[in-house]
């Protein structure tokens, strides 16, 4: 069965594009080939789905240097670096950045493979995450003023007794804010509330 996305790989070698592309595509993986990092960016695939299989060492913009770009762009695309002259600090230095992997050359089959399809998993649970972001802050931008007002007091224990003394309004008033702020936010309870901010409250 083919894995929903594709295999972006950038290296400057053509015999090893045209050997791993062979390979992958026998297990199934679309595979796209790019000869230059710049290639690859001009490309359009930045959001794309999948991962990036990515030569450290190449000419004119090197593997970190795209990294870097991909990074200073919000690219979610997970990289595999893949590298003949990679040492431990590099490697190291690629992971803490958030690297998906750090493979060296002549890479063994079954590691590629587990590396791409671990990628794969993470580049998932990343764009699920981004949809589900993306919601909540539709939700949030759909309350008034005076709802966020209430929200904010809500998720904090305060009482709506409290809420009303505080907005300088009747306590009815609140019900029927809060009554509205949980149907916006498409909650059941004031637990489910408090968690669904608490989850997003960075976003």
């Amino acid at each position: 069965m083919t894995i929903p996305g594709r295999v972006f790989l950038v290296d400057d070698q053509p015999a090893l594009r045209k050997a791993m592309a062979r390979l992958l595509t026998l297990e199934n993986f679309v595979v796209v080939t790019f000869a230059s990092a710049q290639e690859f960016v001009d490309s359009g695939n930045l959001s794309a789905m999948g991962c990036l299989i990515l030569d450290l060492s190449m000419p004119d913009m090197s593997g970190m240097e795209l990294y870097q770009m991909l990074l200073d762009k919000k690219c979610s695309l997970p990289v595999i670096f893949l590298t003949g002259h990679g040492s431990i600090e590099t490697g190291v230095k690629a992971m803490k950045l958030g690297a998906a992997d750090f493979l060296t050359k002549p890479v063994q089959k079954e590691e590629l493979l587990s590396a791409i399809r671990s990628a794969f998993e993470k580049n998932r649970l990343s764009r699920e995450a981004g949809l589900k972001r993306d919601e909540f802050n539709q939700r949030l931008a759909s309350l008034t003023p005076r709802e966020r007002d209430v929200l904010h007091q809500i998720i904090t224990g305060r009482l709506n007794k409290q809420i009303a003394a505080d907005l300088g309004t009747v306590e009815q008033t609140v019900k029927i804010h809060r009554a509205r702020v949980m149907m916006k936010m498409k909650v059941h309870s004031l637990a489910e509330l408090v968690k669904t901010v608490e989850e997003f409250k960075s976003a």
